[in-house]
């Protein structure tokens, strides 16, 4: 089995330096591209390949570019950034990337930006990973060394400059347009839309946001083909996808994995199983702001179509499990607090509305629950669902809790008919 993305990273050792890259084949496709490809043959190549945005949203990244304008009256400067903010609880794939291969993530982010002619490309990343942005911030110097970043890249006549943007550290700034408000100074929140980022985004002008998983594909993309890469894929989505495990199994972590691999074969032959002890009660497939799945789902495939169909979300592919020693109630609330948080404020139902969730919650779990709170519970999970807010924040926030109100709910009556939390 092939996996392009960590064929390069090993636990035991420090990231390739340029020299290793390039002996491993490193930027081979960017040489490629810029002798070979003019941008809209690179955009048609991402596009045929079936790569989806890694972010979450799963939006297909040849599309996205293709909003963007083209030719000489084409207002400038364009902008590319890679959102390496990564602030989803249970995610941790891009800080995989950015520490062990940061050169796949500068030479992807230089090949999205040739496609959609960008002058400047930034890195947003998480201020809390410090090692990251060492390893990152070596690799861009090491690449405008060697010139691949910088005036007329490689005699190409194209030129691109490279700047790391330490975040604020919220989680919002994951939203691409709060994102780009933080890149020009501003407080962290989303923008309205229209006008879409490609064309009105940073300062005004055309800008592209993309994960970093998605844009480490890119090189990979680039050297061998759409064709290799919709093969390495299970499902209609192409290529690997960086999955993850987290909570009580034998052995969490990251493996690079087809897309399309069944949550089966990543809980079990991956991760090993549950831990001694504890049995499966249910699945966060996706990252802190999806909806749980059950034991029952263990054979859907991990893509974007097959998860949506079994009623959550693939998002980032992280999986958080819930054991059966664990309590659920407990389990959301500590989410929804984190969302609550995270709110920008902006709007009303999301600055006071997750906050009021949060409170319900601790009363059901210090025995103060009434009844009648599932009924408050349940309608704020429609209340503060898809177009009810400014944004996704509060919709992706109460898709955990409105699943488990589903799915668990003789748990949450038990700490309403025992005035305490039953696992403590």
């Amino acid at each position: 089995m092939e996996r392009p993305l960590t064929q390069d990273i090993r636990p035991d050792r420090s990231p390739l330096d340029i020299d290793e890259y390039e002996r491993a084949g490193g930027y081979g496709a960017l040489r490629k591209m810029l002798g070979e490809m003019p941008p809209d043959r690179v955009q048609e190549e991402v596009k045929a390949s079936n790569l989806r945005g890694r972010g979450g949203a799963g939006f297909p990244t040849g599309v996205k570019w293709s909003f963007v304008p083209m030719g000489v009256d084409a207002p400038r400067p364009k902008y590319i950034i890679s959102n390496s903010d990564e602030m989803e609880p249970g995610a941790f794939k891009d800080r995989l990337l950015m520490e062990g291969n940061p050169h796949q993530l500068i030479e992807g982010l230089i090949i999205g930006a040739y496609a959609v002619q960008a002058d400047h490309a930034y890195v947003f990343l998480r201020w809390a990973y410090h090692r990251s942005a060492r390893s990152v911030e070596k690799a861009v110097a090491q690449a405008y060394a060697r010139g691949y970043l910088g005036r007329n890249i490689l005699g190409s006549g194209y030129s691109l400059e490279m700047r790391i943007h330490i975040s604020a550290g919220r989680y919002i700034c994951g939203e691409e347009t709060a994102l780009l408000n933080a890149l020009e100074g501003k407080r962290g929140i989303p923008r309205s839309k229209p006008p879409f980022p490609q064309l009105s985004g940073l300062w005004g002008k055309p800008a592209i946001v993309n994960n970093a998983e998605t844009l480490a594909n890119l090189p990979h993309i680039i050297a061998k083909g759409a064709e290799w890469y919709r093969g390495l894929s299970r499902s209609p989505d192409g290529g690997t996808k960086i999955y993850g495990v987290s909570g009580r199994v034998k052995n969490p972590g990251l493996w690079e994995l087809p897309m399309g691999v069944t949550m089966r074969e990543i809980l079990e032959e991956r991760a090993g199983g549950m831990a001694e002890g504890y049995r499966l009660r249910g699945i966060i497939p996706g990252g802190a702001s999806t909806d749980f799945l059950l034991p029952e789902h263990l054979d859907v495939k991990m893509d974007y179509d097959s998860v949506q169909k079994a009623g959550s979300r693939l998002g980032t592919g992280t999986m958080i499990i819930l054991d059966d020693r664990t309590c659920p109630v407990g389990m959301v609330h500590n989410l929804m607090r984190f969302f609550a948080r995270e709110s920008c404020g902006w709007c009303t139902p999301c600055r006071e509305g997750l906050p009021w969730l949060t409170e319900i919650l601790a009363a059901l779990e210090t025995g103060r629950g009434r009844e009648g709170d599932l009924d408050i519970l349940e309608d704020h999970t429609r209340l503060l669902g898809p177009g009810h807010t400014f944004c996704a924040l509060a919709p992706g926030a109460v898709e955990p809790l409105q699943s488990a109100l589903r799915h668990f709910r003789s748990d949450f009556e038990r700490h309403i008919r025992e005035k305490k939390c039953p696992w403590r």
